[in-house]
């Protein structure tokens, strides 16, 4: 895995883990990381990640058509 630095302004009030939370949680929506690898940047279980997911504006469900049909087709 990847390490990367980034400099916020001192002016700016969260806490690290909802930097962490937010970037996770972005690139879970865009589909660029599963909700596994997503929880493990935010350093949660997979679980924990899914259940405060809404906190962060995000869904667990996709915004397409077919995966969701796809996924109630799974279920």
């Amino acid at each position: 895995m990847r390490t990367i630095q980034v400099n916020i302004p001192d002016s700016v009030d969260l806490k690290d883990y909802d930097f962490s939370m937010i970037i996770a949680s972005k690139l879970y929506e865009d589909a660029k990381l599963s909700a596994g690898q997503a929880a493990e940047i935010a350093g949660l279980t997979k679980r924990a990640f899914i259940e405060i997911l809404g906190k962060y504006g995000v869904s667990i469900f996709s915004k397409s058509i077919d995966d969701l049909q796809s996924d109630i087709a799974n279920a």
